[in-house]
């Protein structure tokens, strides 16, 4: 079993500064279409959402920023807001605009064919701007449910049309610090077609819009066999991946904790991000996690997903680059594949154990959050108003 002195002191330092951004939908309650299932002790309310996303932080020491989701996180006091964070030792991140559930978003958002509505939804997207503001946000978060469902009922060519004149005009709001981040997702709720659907689609809006414009990768938003550490890898040459939505699926976009359904997936995404040096703190890449806990308790699902970004981060910590590199040019295919196969088998919970310990916190980060009395308490504290939920 590995111990930490077996990192570098670089590789080390960026394992105890990674950092991975929280959603605030994460902690309260969501399902799928058929039922959302209630849990005792969700959320009311974005300050409540943001004192659960603090435990999270207090307890791994690697989640100090959290995303909101506007409508869903509106309050009015977002000053307030930002100060309570602070106080709670976390900050507000990427905000993440909604057009997509409203009933004039039927047949689109930013790609509807009624000029009235797109401008509804440019006007959506500048409210969340006026958010950015007042929370320190850098990051504007744009997915879209825009699509059709037969052929002929739209056309693909003006929808691309609207939604990059669309995008030029909410770019044109952003403040100079200010970034645009456009997800992408191959499918859902549009069955035809999709108007965001690759990273390619993304990547060409993105180049059209400017420098401050770029590609959010959701590693649930592919077809079954994508290899999404390739799309990575070009995204990262390319300088325009904005950020990760972690998740694991099955079968479509299931939101599932990160690692769960394919950690060896998470291991060679992690892979290309230590390789090309994108885990340093100049890096413009922001790790997020968009998950829902359908049935598992919101923290603990949280903290699981952390410290499982955490595990395979320490593992591609540990190849040897210079042997991989050597392995490589050489033509040697086993022992290049080996190589990065010895790091994925290798034991590194010591290793991060250790890391807690030097961190003055717990080396369990579960068990210690599970046995310090917070889920009881809020379970007390938060009787009566409205539980926060997917759609709250």
């Amino acid at each position: 079993m590995v111990q930490l002195k077996d990192l570098s002191a670089e590789n080390r330092k960026l394992l105890e500064e990674q950092d991975i951004e929280l959603p605030s939908w994460a902690f309260g309650n969501s399902g799928t279409r058929f039922r959302v299932f209630t849990t005792d002790g969700v959320p009311r309310d974005p300050f409540e959402k943001v004192a659960d996303a603090a435990q999270v932080n207090k307890f791994t020491r690697s989640a100090s920023r959290v995303s909101l989701h506007i409508p869903w996180d509106l309050t009015d006091d977002y000053d307030g807001l930002r100060k309570y964070a602070e106080d709670k030792g976390v900050t507000l991140g990427t905000i993440n605009s909604n057009v997509f559930q409203d009933e004039d978003y039927k047949f689109g958002s930013l790609c509807n064919p009624d000029p009235k509505i797109r401008q509804k939804a440019i006007d959506h997207n500048k409210q969340c701007i006026d958010i950015m503001r007042k929370t320190g946000s850098k990051d504007l978060k744009i997915w879209l449910a825009d699509g059709t469902n037969y052929p002929g009922q739209d056309s693909i060519r003006e929808r691309q049309d609207r939604l990059a004149d669309c995008l030029e005009k909410i770019y044109a709001e952003l403040d100079l610090d200010m970034r645009l981040v456009l997800e992408y997702k191959f499918f859902e709720p549009a069955f035809y077609h999709t108007d965001v659907p690759d990273w390619g689609t993304s990547l060409v809006q993105c180049q059209a819009l400017g420098e401050r414009a770029m590609v959010v990768l959701d590693t649930g938003h592919h077809a079954p066999g994508t290899n999404i550490e390739f799309i990575v890898a070009q995204l990262l040459r390319l300088g325009r991946l904005g950020a990760f939505d972690f998740n694991s699926r099955f079968y479509a976009d299931d939101d599932l904790i990160v690692g769960a359904a394919d950690p060896f997936q998470l291991f060679r995404i992690m892979n290309e991000i230590v390789a090309a040096g994108a885990l340093s703190a100049d890096s413009p890449v922001n790790f997020m996690l968009d998950q829902c806990h359908n049935l598992e308790e919101k923290i603990p699902g949280e903290i699981r997903s952390v410290t499982n970004v955490q595990e395979m981060t320490a593992k591609a910590l540990l190849v040897d680059r210079g042997e991989l590199k050597k392995k490589q040019l050489e033509g040697d295919v086993l022992g290049a594949n080996e190589l990065l196969m010895d790091a994925f088998n290798t034991d590194v919970r010591r290793l991060l154990r250790e890391l807690r310990e030097s961190q003055g916190i717990d080396p369990d980060p579960m068990r210690a959050f599970l046995s310090s009395g917070y889920l009881e308490k809020v379970r007390q504290d938060r009787v009566g108003g409205k539980q926060a939920g997917w759609g709250a």
